[in-house]
């Protein structure tokens, strides 16, 4: 099934493991940019889908199992660094995208995006990291909370749609409105999601962004960051410090964003990634 929006983008589905993924697209020929979410879901690059998609280039936001829109449920297990990124490869192979690929993440999807690249996943021809977890920035406080034994069967749907909604609201700063707001929660108002996403929280461990550095520094890869400054977790001194240390590395701050910049400068992000992408 396929759904389609007033911008042109189209929401469809492929089985991967038995299950619906569900992802934003626009449906047309043109090299694929393959857009990661973390914490979050594809709803993070809505507003720059249509216009990298007007620059001939083939974008695919997809939610990870379990969340979002798709299909499935995560558990402690399927819900790693590692065991996401085989995930991708899977979802990529039912799409029958192959040779070199762009990629891009955003929060924990860029460090799922980060191991694809180290682990020769996709072949990565050029990572994009907006706002990403990077050395042992993560998880942040209002995830961290919902880790540890017995925190799934304590949480009750209140519990996590509180917290998603503070997250949420602080996330996207000045591009908040109620409507958004509701929009991004959407997701979290099914139970089977509301487990999934604790499940990746309970995941959530630096060490799988801390192990990759040592072939990060060796990578000729080329990387662009592009960064929210107001982001009080994700924050811009982890951006600058991964510049200094990883090469073929360039950083775009975005003034007057939080953790979520596409909702608040989609223009400016859209072209960054064009240029960087169409190079």
């Amino acid at each position: 099934m396929s759904e389609v929006t007033d911008t042109g983008v189209v929401r469809t589905a492929v089985q991967v493991d038995g299950e619906a993924a569900s992802y934003l697209t626009v449906e047309q020929d043109g090299p694929v940019v393959l857009l990661l979410h973390g914490t979050y879901w594809s709803r993070v690059w809505f507003p720059v889908l249509g216009r990298l998609a007007k620059a001939g280039l083939r974008p695919i936001a997809v939610d990870l199992p379990g969340l979002g829109h798709s299909a499935g449920e995560l558990t402690l297990e399927t819900a790693t660094v590692p065991a996401l990124a085989d995930w991708v490869v899977r979802f990529a192979s039912a799409l029958k995208i192959s040779g070199p690929t762009a990629v891009a993440g955003h929060d924990i999807g860029g460090a799922i995006a980060q191991h694809l690249l180290v682990h020769d996943r996709l072949k990565v021809s050029r990572l994009a990291l907006v706002n990403s977890v990077t050395y042992d920035s993560w998880p942040a406080p209002h995830v961290a909370r919902f880790r540890g034994p017995g925190v799934a069967a304590g949480t009750t749907a209140d519990d996590v749609l509180t917290a998603r909604r503070q997250a949420v609201t602080a996330a996207l700063g000045g591009a908040a409105t109620e409507r958004r707001i509701a929009d991004y929660l959407d997701p979290w108002t099914t139970s089977r999601v509301r487990r999934s996403w604790i499940a990746l929280a309970g995941a959530a461990d630096s060490r799988f962004t801390l192990d990759l550095l040592p072939a990060l520094r060796r990578s000729t890869t080329p990387k662009l960051l592009i960064w929210g400054e107001d982001d009080p977790f994700e924050t811009v001194e982890y951006a600058e410090r991964f510049v200094s240390e990883i090469p073929h590395t360039v950083l775009i701050r975005i003034p007057d964003a939080g953790h979520i910049p596409t909702e608040n400068a989609p223009h400016q992000i859209a072209c960054a990634l064009i240029d960087f992408f169409s190079a």
